[in-house]
């Protein structure tokens, strides 16, 4: 293999990547969102600067993917913060969680999203929808809502989809040392939102030294949804770089 097909290969492994080179477009991505209200000081310690929080608030969201080019059916969780940048409002994606390998590699690699290996779920039970998420063979969240209680104004469920994200991207080099080490910004693209409800919810996390979610406590509900949509995921641009004070 010469070098022009080193350059010209995705990933690794060379003979067998392990995602393939196709921008990921989602149809009937299913949201179930719930934003709860943690402890401010807690919040603070995770969000990186120049990021700001108003309120003390976090998202934890469970999706399921319907059916995504590239990478077919799976599923994800995790926590989202409500954050700005100047005078942008967006959201930082703290944790994630799936049982799709090239999906996670792919999410990691090309661009910042924190994903590891998970076992997240949703489903529909009696009249509650229900999102979950093992780490392991332990269970660190569970989330319920009514369902398809109350409709949801697709408007609105479009602002709650289509904000800005904020993720880190850090590659060490050889020495340890960061090589990279920047904040991105991506955005939602040809969003349509199919569906829209809200309703009561409650959620509970549960301790796991490898899964830290419980670190940002529940103290209050604040809100409920569930939605699906059809998306595709832009490419993530730097917007601020740690090293340039090195």
């Amino acid at each position: 293999m010469n070098r022009e097909q080193i350059l010209g290969s995705l990933n690794t492994p060379l003979t067998a990547p392990a995602y393939a080179p196709t921008a990921a477009r989602f149809t009937d991505r299913e949201y179930l969102s719930i934003v709860y209200r943690t402890d401010a000081e807690a919040l603070r310690a995770m969000v990186p600067e120049p990021l700001r929080i108003d309120e003390p608030l976090v998202r934890f969201e469970v999706m399921k993917m319907g059916d995504v080019t590239a990478y077919g059916p799976y599923v994800e969780a995790g926590q989202a913060i409500p954050v700005r940048l100047g005078d942008e409002r967006g959201a930082y994606l703290h944790a994630m969680y799936l049982d799709s390998f090239p999906a996670t590699a792919a999410g990691r690699e090309v661009s910042a999203y924190p994903k590891v290996m998970g076992s997240p779920a949703l489903y529909a039970d009696h009249a509650a929808l229900v999102g979950t998420l093992d780490y392991g063979s332990v269970r660190v969240a569970t989330a319920t809502m009514g369902y398809k209680h109350h409709p949801l104004d697709l408007a609105a469920a479009r602002e709650r989809i289509a904000v800005p994200t904020y993720m880190l991207k850090i590659v060490p080099g050889y020495d340890g040392a960061p090589r990279v080490c920047e904040l991105v910004r991506t955005e939602v693209t040809d969003l349509v939102v199919k569906e829209a409800y809200t309703g009561p919810a409650r959620l509970q996390l549960f301790e796991h030294v490898l899964a830290p979610l419980a670190d940002l406590p529940v103290r209050e509900i604040v809100s409920a949804c569930h939605i699906v949509t059809d998306l595709t995921l832009a490419v993530a641009v730097p917007v601020h770089d740690y090293l340039d004070r090195i």
